[in-house]
């Protein structure tokens, strides 16, 4: 193909997870059904700690958050998808692939950095409960919120001006359902060496650093937990974290396996569909793990419904 100006041919053509014309209904009902249940779920979640006056706690304030994320997080991408599957199109404009990768990289930072944040949280209530509200006011609860927005805005800004510096092709298949940073880089017709070098530093600090604070604040909570020496006190300490716990595993687990299959796998079909077990399953599950797992939650959604 012959290299084009990307504001005369700003198109891109998402492949998506199958071309088999009598999977599409499927892949329809399947998603629709996920992201009706993402969406119910984490506003339910929301619902219940803004109107419960119990809820209103360090812990829970950045879990509204998270879920506000989650739902944020999945909306960038699979109503596009939704759409081209109803209007049979693979089409997306320039601006609108940068625009969703921007909102992806955005929610997907913001998801991991508040992950980090409710790690801390537990840290501090578990390994120093008589400073807790102390450390904890809503002025650093505040802060910390403002530090994962203003990181997450950052590396996805970032990211996103690289992308803007590079031109592509006419016309650009991307084979994946949404406009994936890597797979959008590789298509460029210029040199994306600054590109790569911008992504791989903002993965690695996405990676090492909030799992890194999430390693250690498990670590101390861990070896306090030890130190309890009733059975019911250790119990007790370990379920206030048992949920946030999970959905870090959840979180972590599936990414860690969409890297390991693409660098295994050479189709990036197959790492589209890897994919959508980080970008919709576990948006998905967040909020039945803490409403199974968390008391609180559960009889702050029964209220409204009692």
């Amino acid at each position: 193909m012959e290299p084009g100006n990307q504001t005369q041919f700003p198109k891109f053509i998402l492949l998506g997870l199958s071309e088999e014309i009598e999977l599409q209904p499927l892949l329809f009902g399947l998603f629709l059904s996920m992201y009706l249940v993402t969406f119910t779920g984490n506003m339910l979640i929301i619902l219940a700690i803004t109107t419960d006056s119990h809820l209103h706690t360090p812990m829970y304030f950045f879990l509204s958050n998270l879920s506000f994320a989650d739902i944020c997080f999945t909306s960038t991408t699979v109503p596009k998808m939704l759409m081209n599957i109803q209007m049979q199109t693979k089409r997306i404009t320039y601006e609108d692939c940068i625009t969703q990768m921007y909102f992806f990289m955005l929610f997907g930072a913001l998801d991991n950095f508040l992950l980090a944040v409710m790690a801390y949280d537990r840290f501090v209530a578990i390994c120093h409960p008589l400073h807790y509200m102390v450390i904890m006011n809503p002025r650093s609860c505040g802060l910390l919120l403002l530090a994962t927005w203003v990181l997450a805005l950052v590396d996805s800004l970032l990211n996103g001006l690289m992308a803007l510096r590079l031109s592509f092709c006419t016309e650009s298949e991307i084979s994946h359902f949404f406009c994936e940073l890597n797979q959008v880089i590789q298509l460029a017709c210029s040199d994306t060496f600054l590109n790569d070098l911008v992504m791989y530093l903002a993965t690695g600090f996405l990676g090492v650093v909030p799992l890194s604070g999430i390693l250690f604040s498990y670590t101390k909570i861990v070896s306090s937990i030890l130190k309890i020496s009733s059975a019911g006190g250790k119990y007790k300490a370990f379920s206030t974290c048992g949920s946030h716990l999970s959905v870090v595993s959840l979180f972590y687990g599936t990414g860690l396996g969409v890297y390991l299959s693409s660098a295994a796998i050479e189709s990036s079909r197959a790492t589209a569909i890897t994919s959508v077990m980080y970008t919709v399953a576990t948006p998905m599950l967040n909020p039945f793990i803490y409403s199974l797992r968390n008391k609180d939650i559960k009889q702050a959604l029964r209220k409204p419904f009692s």
